[in-house]
């Protein structure tokens, strides 16, 4: 088998579809338990559908990453640079199942730390879900640390209850 992860960048509608796609299926498995179906659906329909996403891409300054092992999208990253700011807002890092723990992750923030780097900018952020020990661990790992705690109202009667994390570029 070829372990080799290839990662571009996604431009078209179709691959806003791919996506969306991989978004419903890893977010069914992993986050259901956690946060609840009908949070997930809702979380999905809003951030995560085909139109979401191609409308962050297009008008909302966020750029996505695909992953591909073992000719599989197997992942998707997606961040907004902020130049002012000197930051890299960390919006979505999500690996399917069955390809955790091949380096899928440590490819991407690799990838963002040479794309990303000093004096341009300072550090890359992210918001993850406090129970989600799982990605609280990876994230430590590849050098994450936490900074804030942080509550959002998505809508709907949802909330997002996070841990900042930053990492110093």
């Amino acid at each position: 088998m070829d372990n080799q992860i290839t990662i571009r960048k996604a431009i078209h509608k179709k691959d806003a579809k791919d996506i969306a796609a991989l978004a419903r299926e890893i977010w069914t498995e992993h986050y259901t338990p956690i946060i609840g179906a009908e949070q997930v659906e809702y979380m999905l329909e809003k951030f995560q559908s085909e139109e979401a996403i191609f409308n962050q891409i297009n008008s909302q300054g966020y750029i996505y990453y695909m992953a591909f092992c073992e000719g599989k999208l197997s992942g998707y990253l997606s961040i907004k640079p902020d130049e002012v700011a000197k930051e890299v807002f960390l919006s979505k890092l999500y690996v399917e199942k069955s390809f955790r723990k091949k380096g899928i992750a440590k490819e991407f923030i690799s990838m963002l730390k040479e794309l990303y780097k000093k004096p341009q900018f300072n550090s890359i952020w992210l918001t993850v879900n406090k129970n989600n020990k799982g990605s609280i661990a990876a994230y430590h790992k590849l050098g994450f640390k936490i900074v804030d705690e942080m509550v959002t109202d998505i809508g709907n009667g949802f909330v997002m209850d996070d841990y900042k994390m930053s990492m110093e570029l």
